[in-house]
């Protein structure tokens, strides 16, 4: 990660537009997914096309469980966009009152941090 941009790799053929990907309707949006997939999460693949999908053609009613590990792996995603989208507006009067408990903290761990050392310390020389 820290000199992959000085490598020669090879391309895949996306240039970082998701702009144009987003213009192109439905299979553009769909192309976007599958890079923020394979992005963000690429145990998933693993998860479903190594065990997922052998395991599903091995059990009854196999075809269930790509239904619910979607529905799992989805759940996630919508909470944390859900909570962002309505959150955003009230994102300066959070960010007021943790910058205040924040001063605490910052007291009360100092505090603590000094004790924990002048304890060690008596125990370590008497």
């Amino acid at each position: 990660m820290l000199f992959g941009g000085k490598l020669n790799l090879p391309k895949f053929g996306f240039s970082g537009n998701p702009e144009g990907l987003a213009r192109k309707g439905g299979w553009g949006a769909l192309l976007i997914g599958i890079l923020f997939a394979l992005a963000f999460c690429p145990t998933s693949g693993v998860f479903y096309f190594g065990m997922l999908i052998p395991m599903s053609a091995t059990v009854t009613a196999g075809y269930f469980l790509p239904i619910v590990f979607a529905v799992a792996t989805a759940l996630p995603v919508l909470i944390v966009a859900w909570i962002l989208a309505f959150s955003v507006q009230q994102m300066g009067t959070v960010y007021g009152k943790m910058q205040v408990i924040q001063k605490w903290l910052n007291l009360i761990v100092g505090v603590l941090f000094l004790l924990i050392g002048i304890y060690y310390c008596y125990i370590m020389y008497s």
